[in-house]
């Protein structure tokens, strides 16, 4: 079972993510733009998600709109993470139900907690 989905576009962010969740033990895939992310977690059914809001091909919002559109995933944890940290962008991913919002630039140990939160509250 796969415990978080990195939806992230910029190979940097992506790499940097995924490394340090696996060093912390979580199972990690990656999708890089909204049409995989979607496919994705139909495939995969992870534990939870961190979200990139600018992504190629399908926007996060709108991939977020679609999670939270079909019952099987209502409650999976969606963590937005995005260089967009205007109160507008958080409100709206808020509005979609996104569990958190972390605004890039961000410390790695701030992702860490925040999954290790979210898989907590996913588990109770």
């Amino acid at each position: 079972m796969t415990d978080v989905l990195i939806v992230e576009d910029e190979p940097a962010i992506l790499e940097s993510l995924q490394f340090i969740l696996t060093r912390g033990g979580w199972s990690v895939e990656v999708a890089r733009d909204g049409e995989a992310a979607l496919r994705a977690i139909w495939q995969l059914k992870p534990r939870m998600v961190l979200l990139d809001i600018m992504l190629p091909k399908k926007g996060g919002l709108e991939v977020l709109k679609s999670i939270r559109s079909h019952s099987v995933f209502k409650d999976t944890p969606v963590v937005v993470l995005t260089a967009r940290g205007q109160q507008h962008d958080r409100q709206l991913a808020m509005d979609l139900k996104a569990n958190s919002f972390i605004t890039k630039p961000y410390a790695n140990s701030d992702v860490v907690a925040e999954v290790r939160k979210m898989l907590a509250v996913s588990h109770a």
